[in-house]
């Protein structure tokens, strides 16, 4: 953490955050059984880079760190996101 300083988020936040990754779970499971053929796996990805998104915020308090290191985990999610856009582009001109 930055400066060692410990921070301590309210059980109300993290009982928020649990409910809305529970939606966001059952959401996933409800658009997959709807069938939107090729986007049913892009929705799926979006869904679960929210979920990444709040676990690292709130379950890894990566809102309390320095912007560097925010910085390197926002580098990370976009290299992945370009090998996933990559992976479809293969996928659709084969």
């Amino acid at each position: 953490m930055a400066n060692n300083v410990s921070h301590i988020t309210p059980y109300k936040i993290l009982a928020r955050v649990v409910l809305v990754l529970m939606f966001l779970t059952l959401l996933t499971v409800s658009i997959s059984e709807l069938h939107l053929g090729a986007f049913s796996v892009t929705v799926a990805l979006l869904i679960a880079g929210v979920k990444g998104f709040m676990i690292l915020t709130y379950f890894m308090h990566l809102k309390y760190e320095s912007l560097l290191l925010r910085i390197l985990v926002a580098t990370i999610f976009v290299m992945y996101a370009v090998i996933v856009l990559i992976t479809f582009i293969d996928y659709a001109y084969r």
